[in-house]
């Protein structure tokens, strides 16, 4: 017997991957449809490419991880182009029985983290685990102190009673882009990828909040955690302070097939925006898709409005614009339209933000609980 103080390390870490691989070598399935792997250090590479993302709108993009097609550069303006590179709102499934979970990643930026959001959100992966009971719980979180990470998400995993493979989500990082992502594990250890759901996905178009500002972590996003509790595919089409309603962007919200779509833009508009543009977006929308629901948000009420009058004059303009436009279009007969008013969105304790206006991880969720309610009654 060995001890670590006994060995080099390039000693101990050869032991450690080998005894994990062996681990795994009597339960050894081979999957015809399975993607090509790559096997070096006795762990097994699967590239997610090669099965596919969840959560991406168009499938013609100029980088794989891109939530917008390349054709959108020459319509819509930089700002939302340049924000649309970020892989917010996706995730890669796959099943597998091994005691340890790799990960292998390349990002496109190297602002890893924000002043006021941490590397594990805006360039993290998070890892969850589906459990006995079918939920999936959340098990481990990728910290990234480089543009190019190779890592372990996970290890020590329990082997379930029946020895089959476990379902695993691994969300994207929320406001980098990713260039590659290769999910890994022990050789000879079960690995199944799991492809993209069919089903109509609920499509967001909003601001930072919806982008995942300032979420901890990508699986506690608005649209992460919707995605869970409502077991459906999400798309996130938030923009970093450009989601304006704007028609350029409403060209290609038309061209989906959404079960919903969510618009929440007002916290980067004016009273006088709305009024000019949220009528034309949702008739643009419901020209495209007669039958589809629209729901349209409030902002969320700032958690120091209390003290600032300019605040509380910002919300009162933008909401009315936004109620008005919804009552014109009700009475003109457009159907199957909704409205969430915003000063649930946050509660009203003003614990729910990092810096007055970005949810913190508290905020997403009570963000979630407002918009489970209307999209369960909505989805019904």
């Amino acid at each position: 017997m060995h001890s670590v103080a006994g060995m080099g390390r390039r000693e101990f870490l050869s032991r450690s991957v080998a005894g994990l691989a062996a681990a795994c070598l009597p339960v050894r399935w081979a999957f015809a449809a399975d993607p090509p792997t790559a096997v070096n250090d006795a762990i097994a590479w699967h590239d997610v490419r090669e099965w596919g993302v969840e959560g991406k709108g168009w499938s013609d993009t100029a980088r794989y991880f891109d939530r917008l097609p390349a054709r959108a550069e020459s319509r819509v303006r930089a700002a939302v182009w340049n924000l649309s590179r970020h892989s917010a709102g996706m995730l890669v499934r796959f099943r597998t029985d091994a005691p340890a979970i790799h990960a292998r990643y390349s990002l496109l930026s190297s602002s890893l983290a924000m002043p006021h959001m941490p590397a594990t959100g805006v360039s993290g992966l998070d890892l969850y685990a589906r459990d006995e009971q079918g939920r999936d719980r959340w098990l481990a979180v990728a910290r990234p102190d480089a543009q190019q990470m190779k890592l372990v998400l996970a290890a020590d995993i329990d082997a379930l009673p029946d020895s089959n493979p476990r379902l695993y989500t691994v969300y994207l990082p929320l406001y980098n882009g990713t260039e590659s992502l290769e999910i890994g594990v022990p050789a000879g250890c079960r690995f199944e990828p799991v492809a993209p759901r069919t089903d109509k996905p609920l499509v967001f178009y909003g601001t930072s909040i919806m982008h995942g500002a300032c979420a901890s972590r990508p699986g506690m996003s608005i649209t992460g955690i919707l995605g869970r509790r409502l077991d459906r595919p999400v798309i996130n089409l938030g923009f970093s302070g450009n989601g304006r309603m704007e028609a350029e962007v409403g060209e290609l919200l038309a061209e989906l097939n959404p079960s919903v779509y969510v618009i929440d833009c007002l916290p980067n508009m004016t009273g006088a925006e709305v009024a000019e543009r949220a009528e034309p977006l949702v008739r643009q929308l419901r020209a495209a898709r007669p039958e589809c629901p629209i729901l349209l948000v409030e902002d969320r009420t700032y958690t120091y409005a209390p003290f600032r009058r300019s605040s509380r004059d910002r919300h009162t303009a933008s909401r009315a614009a936004l109620k008005n436009a919804y009552q014109k279009l009700a009475d003109a007969g457009c159907g199957r339209l909704y409205y969430l008013t915003g000063d649930p969105l946050l509660g009203d304790d003003g614990e729910a933000a990092t810096d007055g206006s970005h949810p913190s991880d508290l905020g997403m969720m009570r963000y979630a609980d407002a918009y489970e309610k209307v999209l369960r009654e909505i989805l019904a």
